[in-house]
C-alpha cells in the first residue's frame, strides 16, 4: 500500500476530537460511547473500513476492525486497533483491556435501528445503553478549520459543475438527462456520487433539477420543492420533462469531495426569465443576504427563520415562501458536513444559539402551484463575530 491515493485525517485533529467527545461524555454521565453509524466512525477515527468505534471516557478509543485491517491501520491516527472476526467479539475484548463493561454506555439512536439495539443490548447485558447521538452532534457541529478546508474543496467542485450547466445546458433535452450530463462531469472533479443523510427515510441524490411547471408541483420531500422525480416509486427531484427557453429552471445539486458535502441551489434560464419569476429569484437572493448579516454568533436558531419569514412578507410572497400555504417547510436551513443534512437546524421555535464553527445550507426557496419554482441556497460558515459565504459559486442569476 505504498502507492495508498488519499491523505489521511491528521492525527492532531483526531486527538481533538477524541478530547472533545469524552468531556462531553462526563457532562452527560456516560461512560462510553458504541459507533457503528459510519460517518461518526469517520470522524473521530479517520476511517470507514468496517470497524465499531469504542470510547470510554477516561480512556483511550479502541478501534475493532471487521475488515479490511491493513487499510484501517494506514487511516487512522488511534493506536489500539483490534482485529475481530464478529462484532460478538468485542464484548470480551472491552471487559479484558478494562476490566469490566460499561454501566452507561450511548448509541446514536437516532440512525440505529431497532433490532440492531437489541442486539447490542444483549451483548453488554448489564450495560444500560442511551442515546449517545446528542454528544456525537455536539462534537460534529463544531467545524474546525481542517473541516472547514474540507468543505471549501467541495464548494470549488460545486462552482465548477454550476460553471458547466451554464455552459451545456440547452432547450429541448430531458431534465434527468442534464442531470446525467452535469453528474457525469462533477465525478471528473473528484465528486464521491454518493450523498450520506442522517435520517433513514429521507432521500438524497445529488441531482435535482425542476424547469417550468414541474417546479411548482409539490410532493413528499420534506422541502418547500420537490419536482417530478423519475417516477411514481421515485417522485421526487429531475424528471422526463423537456427544458424549454424562456422558463424558470432552478438546479439543486449537492456535492461530496473527500467526505464532506455542499448543497448549492441556483435559477438559470435559456433566454428570459418571465417576470414575476424574475422577481422572485431575486428575493430569494435578497433573503439570503439578510440572513447573512443576521447569522451570528449568539442569536438564536428560530430567530434566522422568523427572519426569513418576515423578509417574504416585506417582499408579498410570504403565501409562495417555503411550500404552499397547507403545506409549508418549518425550517430554512440545515447543518452541514460528513453529512448532507444534519443537526442543527434553522428551524421555527429552535432556540438554540448560533456558535463559531457552525456550517449551514441556507434556502430561501418559493413555489408557484403549477407554475414554476425559485430560489437560492449557499453554504454559509458562522465565525467568531459573524458569518461568511462557504459557497463559491455566484449568488445570482444564470442566463443561458
Amino acid at each position: 500500500m505504498d502507492q495508498y491515493p488519499f491523505d489521511p485525517t491528521p492525527g492532531t485533529e483526531i486527538t481533538a476530537r477524541i478530547n472533545t467527545v469524552q468531556k462531553q461524555m462526563a457532562a452527560y454521565q456516560l461512560d462510553a460511547l458504541l459507533l457503528t453509524h459510519k460517518p461518526d466512525i469517520y470522524y473521530f477515527s479517520g476511517t470507514a473500513q468496517d470497524c465499531y468505534l469504542y470510547i470510554e471516557k477516561d480512556h483511550d478509543p479502541v478501534l475493532f476492525v471487521k475488515r479490511y485491517l491493513p487499510r484501517a491501520q494506514q487511516e487512522t491516527a488511534l493506536n489500539n486497533i483490534e482485529p475481530i472476526e464478529s462484532i460478538k467479539d468485542i464484548p470480551k475484548i472491552v471487559e479484558y483491556r478494562f476490566k469490566k463493561h460499561p454501566g452507561t454506555c450511548g448509541l446514536s439512536f437516532d440512525v440505529v435501528p431497532v433490532k440492531d439495539f437489541h442486539f447490542y443490548k444483549n451483548l453488554f447485558n448489564n450495560t444500560h445503553f442511551i442515546d449517545g447521538s446528542p454528544v456525537i452532534e455536539a462534537c460534529r457541529q463544531i467545524k474546525s478549520t481542517w473541516e472547514i478546508q474540507q468543505m471549501k474543496k467541495a464548494a470549488l467542485v460545486s462552482k465548477q459543475t454550476f460553471d458547466f450547466m451554464e455552459e451545456n445546458i440547452k432547450p429541448e433535452i430531458s431534465e434527468m438527462e442534464f442531470c446525467g450530463m452535469f453528474e457525469a462531469y462533477s465525478r471528473t472533479l473528484g465528486h464521491s456520487g454518493k450523498l450520506l443523510n442522517r435520517h433513514y427515510r429521507s432521500e438524497v441524490f445529488p441531482f435535482h433539477l425542476m424547469s417550468g411547471r414541474s417546479g411548482g408541483l409539490p410532493g413528499a420531500l420534506d422541502s418547500p420543492l420537490c419536482g417530478t422525480g423519475a417516477s411514481i416509486a421515485y417522485p421526487y427531484g429531475a424528471g422526463p420533462k423537456l427544458i424549454k427557453k424562456n422558463e424558470p429552471i432552478l438546479i439543486d445539486f449537492g456535492t461530496i469531495v473527500d467526505g464532506y458535502h455542499m448543497d448549492e441551489s441556483r435559477m438559470f434560464v435559456i433566454g428570459k426569465l418571465p417576470g414575476r419569476a424574475e422577481d422572485a429569484s431575486k428575493a430569494s437572493i435578497e433573503i439570503l443576504y439578510t440572513l447573512l448579516d443576521k447569522m451570528k454568533p449568539g442569536n438564536p436558531m428560530d430567530e434566522i427563520f422568523e427572519t426569513a419569514v418576515n423578509a417574504a412578507k416585506k417582499l408579498c410572497l410570504q403565501d409562495q415562501f417555503l411550500g404552499l400555504p397547507n403545506l409549508k417547510s418549518k425550517f430554512i436551513g440545515h447543518g452541514i458536513g460528513l453529512e448532507l443534512v444534519e443537526n442543527p437546524i434553522l428551524a421555527k421555535g429552535k432556540k438554540t444559539l448560533l456558535e463559531p464553527g457552525m456550517v449551514f445550507a441556507v434556502e430561501p426557496k418559493f413555489i408557484f402551484e403549477h407554475q414554476f419554482a425559485a430560489g437560492i441556497e449557499s453554504v454559509i460558515h458562522v465565525t467568531k463575530n459573524s458569518s461568511e459565504f462557504l459557497s463559491i459559486t455566484e449568488n445570482k442569476i444564470f442566463s443561458c
